[in-house]
């Protein structure tokens, strides 16, 4: 516990939204608070997301279904008090957005499934922000929306507050005194090492596992994913934690939907396909605008009446269906169904998989797209397509068999699962798997087309398992003092993923791990 070179009463490991808010509640409330972010920019995965906080004006019926989304894998005391903090984070956004004159609107948006409580939850935004709207980029994100409005937000209440912030400045370990409470970490800062004490308490904030392929290949049925839209979450929180104790939770638990990857094996990333209303079962009168193009306005409708149509269906090796193309939650269920393991063959019988249309398909509309929060160059999708035919992320046949022998998917097999999907276009009955009548178009028009298709990875669920302070716990659940986790990085869904929920969590786990660090004793010099 000597030989410290730097220290703070509080310090945050990671520079995006939970970041963000523990840093600001701790400084806020006098602490000396130090932030520490390991990329040359901040934001994190939240500066890319879609911005809707899930939020709900009845934290009981949320409370059910928070229940039913965690599947029994999260303490009830926990969900409790989420509960409470999805009733109180309008008002907390609704401050900070004011001082630094952005525009947040509250909107009913039912929940993914139809749980009990589905219908008590909505989501604030942050829709304008006069300081960065109108400008192609911020920081490492373009373009500008509603998840770049809450992290400007965020980092302007943190900055105001008188943080101290670091970028290029990994941390490396956690430093522990003798009855194992963390005292301070390891970094590097501006390319020299540092010996950090952290009087009261270390915040890590630094995200999952997206892009650590090595974690993903334990974890992970179906072996290592792309990651969608951000680099710079590589697991080191989760092993940091682990090193000093921690246990794990949640750990097989990712969100992502299905999409492409760039032909240059250098690209990072992968391709997300056209953004999609979601949709509950049983409710269609209601549909969640949240991410779709031109939703970050403060005119936009908060819901539409309609599904989007759908240009192609999916099929595995064998040229055949296995999902429903357009579920509830794209952006989440989408991946889930590729990660079967076939024990007759000893494979994975979706790995590859192909999304299969047609002429009339390409014209429809682009059908990808690109968002991540890195400087690296984006891919520009062309409007009709043609572009990516060009690149090879489709490819062309003027037949569906030629089509089957590019893909190496049996021809026969393929124009037997095609017709059966257009007689099931002409009834508007899709006997197979239920996929919604408005999202069917059929595929019958040459040329045709296929892309090979993946899961993509946007952000992982597993981490250290934390108690209702957010304090990080051993494997027999008592807490290791001065460790504290919050956002992503070991979130409390378990079982099926709420949309807007990990934003939830990066306010309301970084002003609870924050204020109860603050309570604690000071870790003596």
């Amino acid at each position: 516990m000597s030989g410290w070179t730097d220290e703070a009463d509080i310090v945050v490991v990671g520079f995006g939204a939970a970041g963000a808010t523990a840093a600001y509640e701790a400084a806020a409330n006098g602490a000396d608070t130090l932030l520490l972010e390991k990329m040359p920019f901040p934001g994190g995965l939240s500066i890319a997301s879609a911005g809707g906080i899930r939020v709900s004006h009845q934290p009981e019926k949320a409370l059910n279904y928070l229940r039913a989304t965690c599947g029994g894998n999260t303490p009830d005391d926990i969900l409790q008090a989420f509960a409470t903090g999805m009733a109180e984070a309008p008002a907390y956004l609704q401050t900070l957005a004011d001082r630094c004159g952005a525009e947040m609107r509250l909107i009913d948006a039912l929940g993914n499934y139809p749980y009990p409580g589905y219908d008590a939850l909505a989501y604030a935004e942050v829709t304008a922000l006069p300081e960065i709207d109108g400008t192609h980029s911020y920081h490492a994100m373009s373009p500008v929306k509603n998840g770049t409005r809450l992290f400007r937000v965020l980092e302007h209440a943190a900055q105001s507050a008188g943080v101290r912030i670091e970028t290029n400045a990994p941390v490396h370990r956690l430093v522990t005194g003798e009855n194992g409470a963390v005292t301070g970490l390891t970094a590097t800062i501006d390319g020299t090492a540092r010996r950090i004490r952290a009087r009261r308490g270390v915040i890590l904030t630094c995200g999952g596992f997206e892009h650590a392929p090595e974690m993903q290949a334990q974890y992970f049925q179906g072996g290592p994913l792309i990651p969608g839209a951000f680099l710079g979450n590589t697991g080191d929180g989760i092993r940091m934690a682990q090193a000093v104790g921690a246990d794990l939770w949640h750990m097989w638990h990712y969100h992502g939907p299905y999409g492409l990857k760039h032909p240059d094996p250098d690209y990072p990333f992968g391709l997300f396909l056209k953004a999609v209303p979601m949709w509950t079962p049983g409710r269609l009168d209601m549909l969640a605008d949240l991410g779709l193009e031109g939703s970050e306005t403060p005119q936009t409708r908060a819901s539409t009446r309609s599904l989007a149509p759908l240009a192609w269906i999916v099929v595995d090796s064998t040229g055949r269906r296995f999902m429903d193309e357009y579920p509830p939650y794209p952006g989440d269920s989408g991946a889930r169904p590729f990660d079967v393991f076939d024990f007759g063959t000893q494979s994975f019988p979706r790995k590859p998989a192909f999304m299969i249309f047609d002429e009339n398909g390409r014209k429809m509309y682009p059908m990808g797209r690109v968002v991540h929060n890195d400087p690296h160059p984006r891919h520009e999708w062309s409007a009709d397509n043609l572009t990516e035919v060009e690149m090879g992320i489709f490819q062309k046949a003027d037949t569906l068999e030629d089509l089957a022998r590019l893909t190496g998917t049996p021809p026969e097999t393929l124009r037997e699962t095609v017709a059966a999907w257009n007689a099931a276009c002409e009834t508007g009955t899709d006997t197979a798997f239920n996929r919604q009548p408005d999202t069917m178009r059929p595929i019958d028009t040459p040329p045709f087309y296929a892309g090979e298709v993946q899961p993509v990875v946007i952000n992982t669920q597993g981490g250290p398992r934390r108690n209702v302070h957010q304090q990080v716990v051993d494997p027999f659940g008592d807490p290791i003092p001065g460790l504290y986790a919050a956002g992503e990085l070991g979130s409390i869904f378990g079982h099926v993923y709420m949309s807007g929920g990990n934003l939830t969590e990066c306010l309301v786990g970084g002003w609870t791990a924050a204020r109860h660090a603050l309570g604690r004793q000071k870790v003596p010099s």
